[in-house]
């Protein structure tokens, strides 16, 4: 499985997935609307609401194109494409987007016989922001409650559905979705500062966040380990963004909402132990080492 293609290659984590297998010594074809602003692989312009598009973007191995030698099937697809979060865009623009591009990428693979789909599934689906419904429990695991707020959320719980019953049609291609929180880079670890004084501001998701090149590992890892079926797993760095204890966050924002074990001091309130199980995930970095 050394030749693979990157859907969102140019966005924040698509570029650092990109990297990251390529250090790792694969084959990377980049599928997105807009060019990446560093063209570490072959870039290959596609709307991925389109099926014709999504099945040719699958058949071509990286570096195929470069050396104009015939197409070569991919072994594998990391999607990231899509309209990153909610609110970029009118809700039923997001759904609409987000659920057809992700149909027809998983489509193309059964169809193609891919080994693997590695997908951005995300965190939206536990309830968040936590406005309208607190959390049922912390640390929050793949156990907690399906709550989706909006049509980015919406549109990935419909997709982790897609991804069992397409399984279930082609056994042959294994679905692993990724349930990442927000995805920070390095260069951004210095807004954390303005966050510190209110917890209000980052309780809509337990103060949770996870390191674009942490995201970049999951991908990696899910390509690589022995997965069947379609999973799903959430991604989040170790610790949260804040200065404070974890424990007496949510004592002031969330009081009523049962803690299932102790929690270490800045511990994150979204648990990784799935990833770990599954793939081998553990976070690598934290913006505690800027300090």
């Amino acid at each position: 499985m050394k030749n693979i293609v990157v859907t969102g290659g140019s966005g924040k984590a698509g570029r650092a997935v990109v990297r990251e297998l390529i250090e790792h010594g694969y084959n990377v074809v980049n599928v997105d609307l807009l060019p990446p602003p560093e063209p570490l692989c072959h870039f290959l312009k596609a709307d991925l609401n389109d099926m014709g598009q999504a099945i040719d973007a699958l058949r071509r191995a990286a570096g195929t194109v470069e050396r104009r030698r015939p197409f070569e099937l991919a072994g594998a697809v990391v999607h990231l494409a899509g309209i990153p979060a909610p609110g970029l865009a009118p809700d039923v623009t997001t759904f609409q987007n987000n659920l057809m591009t992700t149909y027809n990428v998983f489509s193309a693979a059964t169809l193609l016989g891919l080994e693997r789909v590695v997908w951005a599934s995300s965190e939206t689906l536990f309830g968040l922001p936590f406005t309208r419904e607190c959390p049922a429990f912390v640390p929050i695991t793949e156990q907690h409650p399906v709550l989706p707020e909006n049509g980015y959320a919406l549109a990935k719980g419909l997709a982790e559905e897609m991804a069992r019953q397409m399984h279930r049609w082609n056994p042959g291609t294994s679905f692993l979705g990724l349930r990442i929180s927000n995805i920070i880079d390095p260069l951004e670890y210095g807004m954390f500062a303005q966050w510190q004084a209110d917890p209000g501001v980052r309780k809509w998701n337990l103060w949770s966040y996870v390191d674009s090149r942490d995201v970049a590992q999951a991908c990696r890892l899910g390509l690589e380990a022995s997965i069947t079926g379609a999973q799903h797993c959430i991604i989040a760095a170790a610790d949260t963004v804040m200065a404070r204890p974890s424990q007496e966050l949510m004592a002031e924002c969330f009081p009523q909402v049962q803690l299932t074990r102790a929690i270490d001091e800045f511990e994150s309130l979204q648990s990784s132990e799935t990833a770990y199980r599954l793939c081998g995930y553990l976070p690598r970095h934290s913006w505690r080492e800027r300090q």
